[in-house]
């Protein structure tokens, strides 16, 4: 399925990075769009709690873990919702605006339920379902794919997940209002959801209900976002604890953004802030090693990202911040060391002034072959849809993989959990006509218009509950978001020094997906269990 490629002049007035909003663990919006239909958007639904459960088997490390699934929809509202007048108004045209929001819970059978981690997973986007996550990471079934080539069509393998998180927590995975099986209703419905700040609060509402709902209050707490899915941690996990007075033990990153002031895709478009096209270049000189494009060997792949880190942050970053004044022999060797590190031709990289966007990477470095380097995993490769285009057309690794989760999922989801039999499920919506990217950050009097940046919102829960762990897990081959602008956002939180020891860091040999490489897979299966069981609170009870 190909992703919609959005168009840069609409991050234009407010300077947002949209294509990289749409980053997410198969998370670029469809060109084929998802759109409601007039008759959809017109009809105003009551929605009401439903709950199917079954009952199914998994084995992790050899041993058998038999749980109870429950599969369905809680309903949330916009914050304030109560307080509005209209709420009375017989006119269901006038209904005020909810949104029904589908899941899957995975409980252990035998497990003493309330002591029992557990973690509440989703994907970003914003505009994606979360069958990326349950399907390919930690649900008890996984789709399998090829490792960095086109999956074949159908019939596709669906086996029992030896990485499931299952032996570690329970889980909860969770779609986006309007995502999946989630819908939306109501007066200006796509208003009241559709945002940064309503989101959150829409995914507040929920972990509140769905803590009373199953008895899960006294239960160590995490929260797992993937690629926009970081960026409404953020947000969820300061809102839950200083205004709904829940804490949680844990927070789990995968593939980070939260200030989209460093977007890999279009710093161009913000001229005179060079700092994205630094923390670019470690993925740029992984992406060339693994493509063996490289003009010298480079054996390890370790010590190759160390050197381009160092030099990302020194002589490239004053060789960018003198702009026109820096010297023309200075200019020459900057020149050389980023065809040493990229494998791009000294004459492109002079042409392109030293500053090469994520989408131009991916058009050229294979360019010899005709050939697009992926975006999301850039180990995977495609045929060139335009050979005088300037950046990529598409994303190969989303074309090669993502028929396979969107299929595996709804034969699995309506054979085994006996949930939406005649419903569409939507695995990916287009709500950026709608989304409001204006947040309001801890402290602020109001939204900021501008790009949006969660940073001071993480740095907030960690101080409001110093004993909050942070888990940042990236893979290398990642252009979506670069492993490097996460571990750079951690090292500029506002935050006390000390606070810096409750984040840990993880890295993979894979892309934003890491869980698509399956030694990728085993790796963050291993280390997110680890971090729960440091972190559970739970040793001696």
């Amino acid at each position: 399925m190909l992703r919609l490629k959005l168009i840069a002049v609409v991050m234009v007035a407010a300077l947002l990075p949209f294509k990289l909003l749409c980053a997410q663990s198969k998370e670029e919006t469809s060109t084929v769009k998802v759109e409601a239909s007039k008759t959809e958007t017109q009809k105003s639904e009551q929605f009401k709690p439903e709950q199917q459960q079954t009952k199914g088997s998994v084995t992790v490390g050899g041993k058998a873990i038999e749980y109870d699934a429950y599969a369905g929809t809680l309903v949330v509202h916009p914050k304030g919702w109560d307080d509005v007048p209209q709420n009375a108004d017989p006119d269901p045209k006038n209904k005020a605006a909810e949104a029904s929001m589908f899941y899957v819970a995975y409980f252990r059978s035998d497990s003493k339920g309330a002591s029992r981690p557990v973690t509440f997973f989703y994907n970003g986007g914003p505009g994606s379902s979360t069958v990326w996550l349950h399907m390919g990471a930690f649900g008890p079934k996984r789709v399998l794919t090829a490792d960095d080539t086109h999956t074949p069509a159908a019939p596709y393998s669906v086996v029992n997940n030896e990485y499931s998180l299952l032996d570690a927590t329970d889980l909860v995975f969770v779609d986006a209002p309007g995502t999946g099986f989630s819908r939306l209703s109501g007066r200006d419905k796509e208003k009241a959801f559709y945002g940064v700040d309503q989101d959150a609060w829409a995914f507040s509402d929920f972990i509140v209900q769905f803590l009373a709902k199953y008895g899960r209050w006294n239960s160590p707490k995490y929260l797992f976002g993937e690629s926009y899915g970081t960026t409404r941690s953020a947000v969820l996990a300061n809102l839950l604890e200083t205004e709904r007075d829940v804490d949680f033990n844990g927070v789990i990153l995968l593939s980070q953004i939260l200030n989209f002031s460093l977007d890999s895709d279009f710093p161009d478009g913000n001229p005179g802030v060079d700092i994205a096209y630094q923390l670019n270049l470690p993925t740029y000189a992984a992406t060339a090693w693994y493509h063996h494009k490289l003009p010298e060997p480079r054996p390890d792949l370790k010590t190759l990202i160390a050197e381009v880190e160092h030099f990302a942050m020194n002589d490239y970053a004053l060789a960018l911040e003198a702009g026109s004044s820096l010297p023309a022999d200075q200019r020459r060797a900057i020149v050389e060391k980023l065809h040493q590190y990229t494998g791009l031709p000294t004459s492109y990289i002079e042409k392109a002034n030293l500053r090469i966007n994520g989408g131009e990477f991916e058009k050229n470095l294979q360019e010899d072959n005709n050939l697009t380097t992926g975006r999301l995993d850039t180990r995977f490769s495609g045929p060139t849809f335009d050979p005088l285009s300037k950046e990529a057309d598409y994303d190969p690794q989303s074309a090669a993989i993502s028929s396979a989760y969107v299929s595996a999922f709804n034969d699995y989801v309506r054979k085994e959990l006996k949930f939406g039999e005649d419903r569409e499920y939507k695995p990916e919506i287009d709500v950026f006509r709608w989304w409001s990217f204006e947040h309001q950050q801890p402290g602020m009097r109001f939204a900021f218009p501008g790009a949006t940046n969660v940073m001071p919102d993480l740095a907030t829960a960690m101080k409001y509950n110093p004993q909050l762990k942070v888990l940042l897990n990236a893979g290398y081959f990642d252009l979506a978001t670069p492993f490097y602008q996460g571990v750079y956002e951690m090292q500029h939180l506002p935050i006390p020094a000390n606070l810096q020891n409750n984040i840990e860091y993880q890295f993979y040999e894979s892309g934003h997906m890491v869980y698509a490489h399956e030694a990728s897979l085993k790796a963050i299966h291993d280390n997110v269990a680890a971090f729960i069981e440091k972190s559970s609170n739970l040793k001696g009870k």
